[in-house]
């Protein structure tokens, strides 16, 4: 199954993603593609995570998120809202201040392009319990 999703994952795994690992349940993995300066105000990196993985509840301050799903399958989900299931093609844009998360489900490693713009406020973790709950019928 992995050789498979890493010939989808076309800008390739990356590294360990050790400086966010706090902010994520299981081990994810960066690659940058475009770093933010004076003239571009957005980072822009392919970020991968391993079956089961995801990201605590954050939102985004002074800017905004765009998900850009490009292999494997995953969920986003806004806060007091249904999970939406992902998978390749997908995209998501996430408006400042919105309350959210995203990861893999849990028998598939997942892949987006994440364009960020601001800053990030991490927040409490997603439950086992919640994540539990969501349906892998897609």
């Amino acid at each position: 199954m992995m050789n498979e999703f890493e010939k989808e994952n076309i800008f390739g795994l990356g590294q360990k993603n050790e400086a966010y690992a706090k902010y994520f349940n299981k081990d994810s993995f960066l690659q940058p593609l475009i770093a933010g300066d004076d003239n571009v105000d957005v980072n822009v990196a392919n970020v991968t995570f391993e079956p089961g993985c995801r990201n605590d509840w954050h939102i985004h301050h002074d800017g905004y998120q765009l998900l850009l799903v490009t292999a494997g399958q995953g969920w986003y989900q806004e806060f007091g809202k249904p999970a939406r299931h992902l998978k390749a093609g997908d995209a998501v844009k996430i408006n400042e201040g919105v309350k959210h998360w995203h990861g893999a489900t849990k028998d598939s490693w997942f892949a987006h392009v994440a364009i960020t713009k601001g800053t990030s406020e991490w927040l409490e973790a997603v439950s086992d319990e919640e994540y539990a709950k969501l349906s892998e019928e897609k």
